[in-house]
């Protein structure tokens, strides 16, 4: 059965600039909970997106089975648009890194983000200190590490978001009232950025200008990074507000750049996130992001 459902009116086709009217195509998103019996391969495709260029080597099936099979707690969420046994076209989930430590998928990725970590030594201090077993540090005894897992399908409007983290919130509260390993002391997210370089930006930045949708906007939505580097998901734009590490790597398998180059730069993104931030957190999400309501 379904948690809930929203209308959306999805994204406008605004790729062409020369039409005069944006396209828009009405869908019903419906939320569930994760199901094994059918989540299994759009959950592992959307980790494979996830983790881009080094999803290989992170036993992205494994951590699919993972996700499913920790699901019997209640926790974590998919998006689907027909029906229960259709495709999930997003997901958002949870795990404790404590819990799993020993599985296959989860050592990978932990091990991954803290050699990702490394080139920011604050951040690969805190986050070793954190994941680091309990008996063999015992000043981090009530550490306690969740790994945040969200991706969905491009284009999916940044609007689902924030009912899904109102759930989430919820869920990991009835799970650790449940007894299950639900009591986090931080929140470990993983994204995805690209990179733009100066001509690229100027680039998509004239494309906006000509573009109807941002010309009612102003030149309040024409705005840059400071860095050249974007994210896949806007919310992680609150997401960096409330860690208190933020890290963008490069892939490590990721095919050298030139001038020839086609596609976007695409790489990596971690963030830490104490636990007594989250739901200030999810509650900027909802005030950001949030659907408009209907009269």
């Amino acid at each position: 059965m379904s948690k809930r459902k929203q209308g959306s009116d999805g994204d406008a086709d605004y790729d062409n600039s020369d039409e005069e009217t944006p396209t828009f195509v009405n869908v019903d998103f419906d939320f569930f909970n994760l199901n094994a019996e059918v989540d299994y391969h759009a959950i592992n495709r959307m980790l494979i997106q996830l983790f881009g260029a080094d999803a290989e080597g992170l036993h992205t099936g494994r951590l699919a089975d993972l996700i499913l099979s920790a699901a019997d707690s209640g926790v974590g969420t998919t998006i689907k648009t027909d029906g229960e046994d259709s495709d999930p076209c997003a997901f958002l989930t949870v795990l404790s890194c404590d819990a799993h430590r020993d599985h296959p998928a989860m050592k990978a990725v932990l091990e991954y983000v803290l050699s990702k970590t490394s080139a920011d030594l604050a951040f690969h201090s805190t986050l070793s200190s954190l994941l680091a077993p309990k008996a063999q540090d015992p000043n981090q005894a009530q550490a306690h590490v969740g790994l945040v897992l969200c991706e969905r399908l491009i284009n999916m409007p940044v609007q689902i978001v924030p009912p899904m983290y109102r759930m989430l919130v919820d869920e990991i509260q009835d799970a650790a009232a449940d007894g299950d390993p639900y009591i986090f002391t931080h929140y470990l997210f993983i994204s995805r950025v690209y990179r733009l370089t100066p001509e690229e930006e100027e680039a998509m930045v004239a494309a906006q200008r000509n573009s109807k949708r941002y010309k009612s906007a102003g030149s309040s939505e024409l705005g840059r990074s400071r860095d050249g580097v974007y994210g896949f998901h806007p919310e992680d734009e609150e997401v960096m507000k409330f860690s208190s590490h933020v890290l963008t790597y490069a892939y490590t398998n990721a095919l050298p750049r030139d001038a020839e180059s086609i596609g976007l730069d695409v790489g990596g993104r971690a963030m830490l996130v104490p636990a007594d931030r989250f739901e200030p957190l999810v509650r900027a999400i909802g005030e950001v992001f949030s659907a408009p309501s209907s009269a």
